[in-house]
């Protein structure tokens, strides 16, 4: 891995089921160029892996502080990822809505 590109796992906490949160991960990722995934958890919280230059990944883990207008983010939770967790992502794409776990 280049040292300008960077790959974290963050974990969002709040009122961010129901509220189209991982569409709008989707939508930001993709905007941004970024690698990864999101999800949702059986335990109410959105968790995702973001992979691409630091400073996009940066950007994109603040967006998740903030989330889409019907989204209220309590917590979000941020610490390095590996290869291996970006490979969780959908054959053949850049960035993946996977199912719930």
């Amino acid at each position: 891995m280049r040292a300008d590109r960077s790959i974290v796992h963050v974990l969002i906490r709040g009122r961010v089921q129901g509220v189209g949160y991982r569409a709008w991960v989707e939508d930001q990722a993709t905007l941004n160029g970024l690698e990864g995934w999101v999800r949702n958890r059986q335990d109410s919280s959105v968790e995702a892996v973001f992979a691409g230059p630091a400073q996009d990944v940066a950007e994109m883990v603040a967006l998740c502080r903030k989330g889409p207008p019907a989204a209220r983010v309590d917590a979000v939770t941020e610490e390095p990822a590996t290869a291996d967790q970006l490979k969780l992502r959908q054959a053949g794409e850049e960035f993946s809505v996977l199912s719930t776990v």
